[in-house]
């Protein structure tokens, strides 16, 4: 691992790429039975992960944290058991697309622990690449223990290359920062919330200002919006995405609760009144689509952040979270369907793993295009 110098990311020319810029593969972190995210439901979670595994593999390759090579051995089996693999992906494609890695991680959450891949465009024309690993604290400090989710992105560092073969540097801001509070336009706008990004669980000595200088200088940005409160159930105080995605540099998609009744009602049309307000990178305004909610989804009692703004972007595709209400899910899949013409959409029933508090977006963290991978251990059939 190549430390990075003293200078910031965007001094040096670097920024965090859009999402649906082309991928290299998808990272996650396999769940561990004694971990806090899925109590009493980890015997049904593996096979809504395996499926989203298997709708990934068929587009680009696949990154899987294990604490060591008896889980390699157990995931190994679960992905390719022929019963949870309703696609009928071929074995050998697994094989190819599938990548472990010994990496421990505390919970399974890639997107906050894992590390955020930067890119610019090196003189030679290739592509150059760098990793931020920021601050972890397992969301304000909620579920200890969380030292091994925060040393991920150096870890991660480790296995990987840019285009060049050499080592990528790898920036540490003093900052704590998890990758579902940030989403991004690709142009210089980051969008994010006051409720997590200014919540004193986090960073208590910061200012707003000193924060939006730390996006700016670490993420390679022009520009910050700020949302207000994130929705009922959000155990991260309001992650972004929960609420409002871009899709394009120009378009942001924000869930909209119709019940007026619903705790979700009064910051969802808070939040959009403040997109409607906002402007770009470049001071214009963005075009604005609104998706519905899936409705009150819950488990013993406990209410669930259930959203279909928790989307992934993957080479070619959308893979949309849903959750068992006919209506609504097939209305976001719809929508979705008609503003990103060139992808397709895939839903994914995601009703056992928002059990986590979290969806298909939350366990996973893109790697550009250009990324090596230089430690294999792939699938076998």
């Amino acid at each position: 691992m190549t430390s990075a110098s003293s200078k910031t990311p965007a001094s040096l020319g670097f920024s965090f790429p859009a999402e649906w810029e082309r991928h290299e593969g998808t990272w996650f972190s396999w769940p561990r039975p004694e971990g806090i995210s899925f109590p009493g439901k980890y015997h049904t979670v593996p096979a809504n992960i395996s499926h989203i595994f298997h709708e990934i593999a068929r587009r680009e390759n696949l990154h899987i944290n294990v604490p060591n090579e008896n889980y390699e051995r157990i995931v190994r089996e679960q992905i390719v058991k022929s019963k949870e693999n309703p696609l009928g992906v071929p074995p050998a494609l697994l094989a190819k697309r599938v990548t472990f890695h010994y990496i421990k991680t505390n919970e399974a959450w890639c997107r906050d622990h894992g590390p955020a891949f930067l890119v610019r465009e090196g003189r030679n024309g290739k592509r150059e690449l760098a990793i931020v690993d920021w601050a972890f604290n397992a969301w304000g400090g909620k579920y200890p223990p969380w030292d091994a989710d925060d040393a991920v992105p150096s870890e991660i560092a480790k296995v990987v290359v840019g285009p060049s073969r050499k080592k990528l540097p790898v920036f540490h801001p003093a900052l704590v920062m998890e990758g579902g509070s940030v989403d991004f336009n690709g142009k210089g706008t980051v969008l994010t919330t006051e409720q997590c990004l200014l919540n004193k669980n986090r960073n208590p000595t910061k200012s707003r200002a000193q924060i939006e200088r730390f996006l700016k200088d670490y993420y390679g940005q022009k520009h910050v919006l700020w949302l207000g409160e994130g929705i009922e159930g959000d155990d991260t105080d309001g992650h972004v995405d929960d609420l409002a995605r871009f899709i394009n540099p120009t378009t942001i998609v924000i869930g909209i609760e119709q019940d007026p009744k619903h705790a979700n009602f009064k910051p969802l049309r808070e939040a959009r009144r403040r997109l409607e307000l906002a402007k770009d990178q470049d001071g214009r305004p963005f075009t604005i689509i609104e998706m519905p909610m899936p409705g009150h989804v819950e488990h013993d009692g406990q209410v669930l952040p259930a959203t279909y703004m928790n989307f992934s972007f993957v080479n070619g595709a959308v893979l949309l979270p849903t959750y068992r209400n006919k209506k609504n899910d097939a209305l976001a899949a719809k929508i979705l369907a008609k503003a990103l013409p060139k992808h397709e959409i895939v839903p994914i029933d995601c009703f056992e793993l928002i059990w986590g508090l979290g969806s298909i977006h939350c366990l996973s963290q893109q790697v550009p295009w250009g990324v090596k991978v230089v430690k294999q251990g792939p699938v076998e059939a």
